[in-house]
């Protein structure tokens, strides 16, 4: 039997990982860093940022928290397919999921992944490391479809709406009125963001969400850049952007991270300390919007996409002009090859 004719049988939840003690910390960010130019001196940074919580990231909690809520959801509209877990920097690690899954008779299943958004590093690296995992396992590991990107879907836009007007609720009226919106993103190299989507489709989330929550004070930030300081990334930072906030005389910002799905190491670090250090040292109140991570909203969507595929449902969701992502990317789609940087030439 071809592939192409098998039914699905599983879903596959597809995540960074994080470590779960102080002895995982170094091992896990190596494996976040190889093959990539990170600085040494910004590991340890890095590293210091989870040791500071005894060295557990809160990543897995709250994907096991995202992966119990699916199967919920997905018992009550009765969906009968198992969910697994597969990280591409620590265990669970994606070959260990696919082989847990072949020893269990699964033979296709659909790919959920942690990333609303089209890049080589939220899409096609996970695709390649998929392939990989693969490989690994070896005769009769299970093959693996990604779900759509979602970043416009109308499940994950109402969870940011939610969560962004919680936070600008916890102002009083004439504060909230006149308050920034700083929706933030992880930053990529510029190369990178040249053979993708990913800025356009985070300014498209921004504007949905931010007509949702009928506040128009707002603009794209981005955070937690690693790379060296002489190639280009993309900006502005959210420290650079507090700072030209200030010489404006804003007093209030509400963060909303809508480039990311769960609260984890580089919500709480970049953002709950780093961001709110700045913004107390410049006399701005900050405060922050939660990610969408188990909202009702956002876990229906989940199984709205799966339905799709498992063609329950005809009408693909979306909001916005772009349209609906496609199911399979084109072949050179997000296709990007890590520039080999090194330290400028002293003059």
């Amino acid at each position: 039997m071809d592939d192409n004719d098998l039914e699905y049988d599983s879903v596959l939840l597809v995540s960074f990982g994080g470590p779960e003690k102080r002895a995982d910390v170094m091992p896990f960010l190596e494996n976040v860093v190889r093959g990539k130019n990170v600085p040494p001196e910004r590991l340890k940074e890095v590293a210091a940022h989870y040791n500071h919580f005894d060295g557990k990231s809160p990543i897995n909690d709250q994907t096991r928290a995202l992966i119990a809520a699916l199967k919920d959801e997905l018992r009550e509209h009765q969906i009968e397919l198992p969910v697994y877990w597969g990280n591409r920097n620590w265990h669970p690690f994606l070959a260990e999921a696919l082989g847990q899954m072949r020893d269990e008779g699964k033979k296709r299943a659909l790919a959920f992944f942690t990333s609303a958004y089209s890049s080589y590093s939220g899409c096609r690296q996970y695709l390649e490391n998929i392939e990989k995992a693969r490989q690994e396992v070896g005769e009769g590991a299970p093959r693996v479809d990604k779900l759509r990107a979602y970043y416009n879907h109308p499940g994950f836009i109402e969870a940011n709406v939610d969560h962004l007007l919680a936070a600008l609720g916890t102002l009083p009226k004439a504060r909230r009125e006149c308050a920034r919106v700083a929706f933030t993103a992880h930053s990529i190299p510029d190369a990178m963001a040249e053979t993708c989507d990913y800025v356009e489709q985070l300014q498209e989330t921004a504007r949905l969400v931010a007509e949702g929550a009928r506040h128009d004070r707002w603009q794209v930030v981005y955070q937690s850049r690693s790379g060296p300081p002489h190639i280009p990334w993309l900006g502005p930072d959210i420290l650079d952007h507090l700072d030209a906030l200030a010489q404006i005389n804003v007093k209030d910002v509400v963060v909303a991270p809508i480039g990311f799905i769960s609260d984890h190491m580089e919500v709480v670090w970049d953002l709950d300390h780093e961001a709110r250090d700045r913004s107390n040292e410049l006399g701005i109140t900050l405060t922050r919007a939660s990610t969408v991570g188990t909202h009702p909203a956002f876990v229906s969507m989940i199984r709205e996409l799966i339905e799709e595929r498992l063609g329950k449902v005809t009408v693909r969701q979306a909001l916005g002009k772009r349209g609906p992502a496609p199911d399979v990317c084109p072949p050179d789609c997000c296709k990007y090859q890590p520039r080999v940087s090194r330290p400028p030439e002293p003059s």
